[in-house]
């Protein structure tokens, strides 16, 4: 009996069975869950299509595509049916990121049609935690961003998000995009620093939340203030926040060749639990 597959763009009306997948891996598809969470899959509000690849009339895997490349639970089938796909449409994402094997994939089917990258980031170590770290004290005067804080937090973002992606958020548009995200994650209570006489010494966000998880993003301390603790203290900080006020288990993805900050992220209490790639562009 000859098994019958198929990928197409999932609908409105298939947000029942897309979160059902997505739960398959809450820590390792909490970007994508917290994304539907909140936007359906309505591809304006989402920012971008889901496809769905089907196995004998049953939803196996998905692929988000908008500005990230992200596969889902994706098999080596569904790999092989979102590539083609992704061949044909082109590229309109700046990267591809996700659990590293379905990734790798993916890049080697669409490396000779999209590539090269600017950089490919093949083992990422993802990290999660469940309970506050006994042995660092978080940092006191790690706090929640307010609204009429964003001319202080912002260049510190962009600081952030130039050393590690190497290139500016603010080329193309100007910046529109990027500011609008760090104002959501302000908004929404998701974005903390420790601020003193005006400057940022240390920032991190809650980038991606749902019930289940979350996952920290933009870790960064300024300069002058590194190699004092501050990243541990303030990790310790944003993990109680993120413990106490959003999910039980707490994420995150770091370059494998930034041992500092895993070394940090162990004494506050993270393992490894996978590993992501990403892929830039």
């Amino acid at each position: 009996m000859l098994t019958q597959t198929t990928t197409r763009v999932l609908e409105p009306s298939d947000l029942a069975l897309a979160l059902e997948v997505l739960d398959r891996d809450p820590v390792a598809n909490a970007f994508v869950t917290s994304r539907v969470q909140v936007a359906g899959l309505d591809p304006w509000r989402l920012g971008g299509e889901m496809w769905g690849f089907y196995t004998d009339g049953e939803l196996r895997s998905l692929c988000y595509a908008g500005a990230n490349l992200v596969p889902v639970c994706a098999t080596p089938e569904a790999v092989r049916a979102f590539a083609d796909r992704a061949r044909r449409t082109g590229r309109r994402c700046s990267s591809i990121v996700g659990p590293a094997e379905p990734t790798g994939q993916l890049w080697g089917l669409l490396e000779p049609h999209w590539g090269p990258a600017r950089e490919v980031r093949g083992h990422q170590p993802l990290m999660v935690t469940e309970a506050s770290s006994p042995d660092i004290a978080p940092d006191p005067l790690v706090r929640r961003i307010r609204k009429d804080e964003m001319d202080l937090i912002m260049p510190a973002c962009v600081a952030m998000f130039t050393e590690e992606v190497g290139v500016s958020p603010l080329a193309g548009d100007g910046g529109l995009l990027y500011q609008a995200r760090v104002a959501e994650l302000v908004t929404t209570g998701r974005s903390f620093a420790r601020i003193e006489n005006g400057t940022v010494v240390f920032k991190a966000e809650i980038g991606a939340a749902t019930a289940r998880a979350c996952q920290i993003q933009g870790v960064w301390v300024a300069p002058e203030f590194r190699g004092r603790g501050h990243s541990e203290t303030g990790m310790a900080a944003v993990v109680d926040y993120a413990l106490r006020d959003v999910a039980p288990v707490v994420s995150l993805y770091v370059n494998d060749f930034n041992t500092a900050a895993r070394a940090a992220y162990r004494r506050v209490g993270f393992r490894e639990v996978g590993a992501f790639m990403s892929v830039l562009f």
